[in-house]
């Protein structure tokens, strides 16, 4: 056999982590990915581990395994306390019997596990330093002695507020808006970081910046609240030297910090930053400084026990974008053109006189030539930087602040503006890619890259609906509808499921699952609202499918059954959700501008369908977890929510109370309907709908990313492709016509007249929408999971409006798969790449054919074919 025939294993990873150093799990789960190039059909048969301490030696060999599991296998060896490194090795063995190799060494290494080892209090800046709420950003240092040469050093910090860390003059790291926004009343994140590198011999300091952010700063809409977690920031910082004879020290937030203020003179998350260069402290962060005239810091206490490990990566910079076009506004002021909505914000090199000062406002869209400001609302979105008059060119970027845009204004700048001077630098959560698609329709391209695009805009640490306006909030419903979309994407699994821990927290306290988490009381009183509370048993499921992390659905358990027990309690014993609050199909395009909730299908109708949907989720969920009373219980109260659906909202022959779109969609895609000829008069007067509508979308939040899986599941492919590919208002390629880079909140966000729609409401960048790409991916090319993490794949095109060719492509926690259709002259070629260890089904649209299935390997099928 040639080497070429053997499988090899890549580097094996640790939970979801990307970047495995200071995690939180003293066990954490191994997955491994095997590359087989010659080797068709191969599926483990075994698996060898073995795990090293730093020094190489072995502390656990598990011999050959016979297990065909290579996804989330639990760890074999004992396990880990704080600050332990630990290296992991796999070895396979095939069916077919082929062995491979050693995988490469991976490495991961534990934060500090337990309350007690935490040993930093809170490092406060005095009152009398801080302004009113995003006021300035303050500095805190202290010097420290390093006695001797460095084994190891470790850095583990946080913040009540935004941060950022230097040690010696030098970042600590490279996130951006740390330590992200969390529930931090039930948990605060902390950060591991190696700074061996950073520390010498003697003197060393440790300097940070300190800004207000979510904690302190202004959040929210309708005015917003500030100082909701608390009236003072501080940080939380350990600093622990490990020496290379063995001995240790330890350097902590206490009272030996000192406090004054700096360059940033304000710092809103809404607002924007005001940064005077002039007032840097000249060496501030490294040894030495005189720091005689600082405040000390007052200590406060702090609870360690809120103090968790990430399950995702954070914030990072991602991209740097050139302006594509300058512009001269009708006031004749410089505006640049950066060719895409972004969440993040600008940087500069400049060269002007000390104390010029140069302003940055941002905004989506043009109106009239100039920037259209009021869809920001309350937020500002203006930075400011006051030179320090180098003789060199300054370069700026501002630290604690992000704004959603397209288009900057440059305000003041000295001399001319060259377009290298200033660049766009895109921010959001460091998620691995996953997905791709592409097709032979440069709109349905261009709609997908905006979803892309909507979804990095969003992801900012949580999953939010916009990230411009006196918004930004977590809202349940935007993700719950988005989930599998953003699952194919990205490697959302541990984003999303630090955001579930914020959503169980909340909804343990608040007493229901709250409309946006983590939670701000502003307009909105906490109270349960189908769809949107729906996110506690919907994006856990969609994660387990996804991902195939049964401990999702295990950690979640708890916050999924109160769900349901609540609202079953609020339906009683008509099992009808029919009193109370309800969004509704939220943003109905036939809605009044200023009334989105006000949408055609009955909120009653809405909030029972989902109710069944939550409760048979839970029931199977049951199932899956071994609670055998539970899941017999759930599964009878579905079927009751369902009939009682049925005798409220269906007439016999099929037709529904709500006599529209979403009402349909909701009854066909989640199986409401037990009878066939229901099911068949339902789909029937589904397609008379949207055609009497003209192939325009008649749907809001809750009915759009179902209307052309339903249509599609009655067999009308063609309606579903006429809808997806109408370009006229309301439609997904209307905004894509109109110029759009993201998906808008509002199918008619920018009138035709290019006007900004009038209504309150109006961000240019709002993912929901968007979850229609996950059909793209799943029945347009034809890539789905038929098996929980893609264990079994479906393989199911279906080609239509007038498409020549599709792809997706999707690197699943088995490896990467692939499905690529062209049509020509009547014949369908379909091509599929299956990986290692998984199986398809390929059901095909050729006549006569019956669905086959297939191992791993690269698969081609040709038949004849004709269009829907």
């Amino acid at each position: 056999m040639s080497t070429a025939s053997f499988p090899r294993v890549e580097s094996p990873r640790f939970e979801h982590h990307r970047r495995p150093v200071g995690i939180g799990e003293p066990a954490p789960r191994l997955s491994w990915t095997v590359v087989t190039d010659d080797l068709p059909g191969w599926t483990q048969r075994a698996y060898e581990i073995e795990i090293s301490d730093e020094s190489g030696a072995t502390l656990t060999a598990t011999g050959v395994v016979e297990s065909e599991e290579s996804v989330l296998v639990p760890w074999p060896g004992t396990e880990l306390g704080s600050r332990q490194r630990r290296g992991v090795r796999v070895r396979v063995h095939g069916h077919d019997g082929s062995a491979s190799d050693w995988s490469p060494w991976s490495w991961a290494e534990t934060g500090l596990l337990e309350p007690v080892h935490w040993h930093a209090g809170a490092a406060a800046p005095p009152r009398e330093l801080l302004g009113a709420p995003d006021g300035p950003a303050l500095l805190l240092r202290r010097d420290f002695t390093v006695r001797g040469p460095v084994a190891a050093a470790r850095l583990y910090v946080t913040a009540r507020g935004l941060y950022e860390i230097e040690i010696n003059g030098e970042a600590v790291g490279d996130e951006v808006l740390a330590p992200g926004w969390s529930s931090y009343s039930h948990r605060l994140r902390y950060r591991t970081h190696d700074v061996t590198a950073l520390l010498r011999g003697g003197g060393n300091a440790v300097g940070a910046t300190l800004a207000d952010g979510w904690y302190r700063g202004r959040v929210g809409f309708n005015g917003g609240r500030t100082g909701v977690y608390g009236d003072r920031t501080a940080l939380i910082a350990q600093l622990e030297i490990t020496y290379t004879d063995g001995t240790t020290d330890r350097v902590v937030t206490d009272g030996d910090w000192r406090c004054a203020s700096g360059p940033v003179t304000s710092a809103s998350l809404y607002d924007g930053e005001a940064y005077d260069a002039r007032l840097v402290p000249a060496g501030w962060s490294s040894a030495g400084f005189d720091d005689a005239s600082w405040l000390p810091a007052d200590v406060l206490d702090h609870d360690a026990t809120l103090l968790v490990a990430p399950t995702g990566p954070p914030v990072r910079r991602t991209e740097t974008l050139s302006p594509v076009e300058t512009l001269t506004g009708p006031a004749g002021e410089t505006i640049l053109d950066f060719g895409q909505n972004i969440s993040g914000r600008l940087r500069i090199r400049v060269q002007g006189p000390a104390g010029h000062t140069v302003s940055l406002r941002h905004a989506e869209v043009l109106e009239d030539g100039a920037l259209s400001l009021r869809p920001l609302r309350d937020a500002a979105a203006l930075d400011t930087y006051t030179l320090r008059g180098d003789d060199t060119a300054e370069e700026w970027e501002p630290r604690f602040t992000i704004h959603g845009f397209r288009y900057a204004q440059i305000i003041d700048w000295p001399g001319e503006l060259e377009e290298s001077g200033v660049q766009a630098v895109v921010c959001h959560t460091d998620m691995r890619r996953t997905g791709h698609f592409s097709c032979s329709d440069p709109l349905l391209n261009r709609l997908h890259e905006n979803v892309v695009w909507s979804m990095r805009g969003n992801f900012v640490d949580i999953p939010t609906d916009c990230p411009q306006r006196d918004e930004r909030l977590g809202w349940t419903g935007d993700i719950q509808v988005f989930a599998p979309t953003a699952s194919f994407l990205y490697d959302s699994a541990g984003t999303l499921t630090s955001w579930l821990a914020d959503l169980a927290a909340e909804q343990a306290a608040l007493g229901t699952v709250p409309h946006y988490v983590p939670w701000v009381d502003l307009l909105f009183p906490a109270e349960p609202a189908a769809a949107w509370g729906d996110a506690a048993a919907v994006v856990p499921w969609v994660l387990y499918q996804r991902f195939g992390d049964l401990g999702i659905l295990r950690a979640q358990y708890p916050s999924m059954k109160a769900w349901v027990d609540q609202v079953a309690a609020l339906a009683g014993n008509s099992h009808l959700w029919d009193e109370g609050f309800q969004f509704g199909d939220w943003l109905d395009p036939a809605a009044p501008a200023d009334e989105p909730g006000k949408s055609r299908t009955d909120h009653a109708l809405v909030a029972t369908a989902y109710h069944a949907w939550s409760t048979q989720i839970l029931a199977d969920t049951a199932g899956l977890l071994g609670h055998e009373e539970d899941a017999t219980r759930y599964a009878a109260l579905a079927a009751a929510v369902r009939e009682a659906f049925r005798g409220e909202f269906v007439t016999p022959t099929g037709r529904l109370a709500a006599d529209t779109q979403t009402a349909y969609a909701l009854a066909l895609h989640l199986n409401l309907l037990d009878k066939p000829e229901q099911r068949e008069r339902a789909g029937r007067r589904l397609v008379e709908l949207v055609t009497q509508d003209g192939f325009r979308i008649a749907t809001g939040f809750v009915g759009t990313p179902l209307i052309c899986d339903a249509l599609a599941a009655v067999g009308a492919h063609d309606t579903a492709y006429r809808l997806l590919t109408q370009r006229e208002c309301p439609s997904w390629l209307y905004p894509v016509t109109m110029g759009a880079t993201t998906i808008w909140e509002r199918w008619d966000s920018l009138l035709p007249d290019g006007t900004v729609n009038p209504g309150e409401m109006t961000s240019f960048n709002h993912y929901a929408l968007g979850a229609v790409a996950d059909f793209l991916h799943r029945t347009v090319a034809g890539l789905a999971p038929a098996a929980p993490g893609y264990r079994r794949l479906r393989i199911a095109p279906r080609p239509g409006g007038g498409l020549t060719h599709a792809s997706a492509e999707l690197h699943t926690p088995y490896g990467p798969a692939s499905v690529t259709w062209t049509t020509e002259e009547g014949t369908l070629t379909v091509t599929a790449t299956i990986p290692p260890g998984t199986v398809a089904d390929i059901d095909l649209p050729y006549a006569g054919t019956t669905p086959t299935e297939v191992g791993a390997g690269t698969h081609t099928f040709t038949g004849p074919y004709r269009p829907a």
